[in-house]
């Protein structure tokens, strides 16, 4: 029996709308979030695109270099020159000394390009007007601290939590796919959402974890695409195209296959199918495979 009394095309006016409008606001957040994603881990390689080399430099770090020469051929790339990309990550390899911040002329390129947006103001990133902070990302890059992954893994926890609780919710309410689908596609998005808080750490401790990351990832974006077409198209196009439209035709077509088939109208499609395959195989073996045999035996004869 169906939990609720009504059903997404039963809903009354308004409620679709408001449905409709949460429904399309969230995705167009989602978008907007995998390009931030591209922006940001899809650069750590330098090159756009996201791939493994990003999420392990992401979170593992690149572990053959200092933070800063990471971020000043990844993601910090289009900010500066070659020229001035080159100044910084030579001074950072000499040591990062203060006595020679100013001569070898990291402080100017610093101060034009950098404390733009890492300042005292800024949160979550390093102000470069402290050059003890300065000093930290000169040293070998180890990826995400374990102080950034605990703030990123409660914050998506929560928010992305309830995300997916309302998507669920209005979900719910579908009748289009059976119970059991039904409850995988609602129960999914949080599996993958901890495997993919988890596959974090993972990655932390070891970079061959990274392809956690894209398979929860992706995980979760399917699972959302899959609730949010269903309940879009039951609420403003169930009428024609699961009754009047494709159920209708899918009904008539097993209808009248089962009847070219003596079988009853009321078998099921995968029986018609099977039924029709074995008949077709059955036709195939006796005008084509035995005429075949005898033909070969008899020239094999001669």
């Amino acid at each position: 029996m169906h939990p609720f009394k009504s059903h997404l095309k039963e809903l009354d006016l308004p409620i679709k709308v408001l449905f409709t409008g949460y429904l399309g606001t969230v995705a167009v957040g989602y978008f907007f979030a995998l390009i931030q994603i591209l922006f940001t881990h899809g650069m750590a390689d330098g090159k756009f695109g996201l791939s493994i080399d990003d999420i392990v430099y992401s979170y593992y770090g690149n572990r053959s270099g200092t933070l800063l020469e990471t971020k000043l051929n990844g993601s910090m790339k289009p900010y500066a020159t070659e020229q001035e990309r080159f100044a910084l990550i030579q001074w950072t390899r000499d040591g990062a000394e203060q006595s020679e911040y100013a001569s070898s002329g990291s402080k100017k390129i610093i101060e034009t390009k950098c404390v733009m947006c890492h300042n005292a103001d800024a949160s979550g990133i390093p102000n470069y007007n402290d050059f003890s902070q300065l000093k930290a990302v000169t040293e070998q890059d180890e990826g995400a601290t374990f102080a950034s992954l605990i703030r990123i893994s409660h914050i998506h926890l929560f928010g992305i939590a309830f995300i997916f609780m309302f998507v669920g919710l209005i979900f719910s309410f579908s009748e289009t796919a059976s119970v059991v689908i039904k409850s995988t596609a609602i129960g999914m998005p949080y599996v993958f959402l901890i495997a993919d808080i988890m596959s974090w750490w993972l990655t932390k401790l070891h970079p061959m974890f990274a392809w956690l990351v894209i398979i929860a990832g992706m995980g979760m974006a399917v699972s959302f695409a899959f609730m949010w077409f269903t309940s879009i198209a039951e609420m403003w196009a169930y009428r024609y195209v699961f009754v009047d439209g494709l159920a209708v035709h899918y009904h008539n077509i097993r209808k009248a296959s089962a009847k070219k088939l003596s079988l009853d109208e009321q078998t099921s499609m995968s029986a018609v199918i099977y039924h029709a395959a074995k008949q077709t195989v059955c036709f195939f073996i006796e005008n084509g495979v035995k005429p075949l045999i005898s033909f070969i035996k008899s020239k094999i004869n001669k």
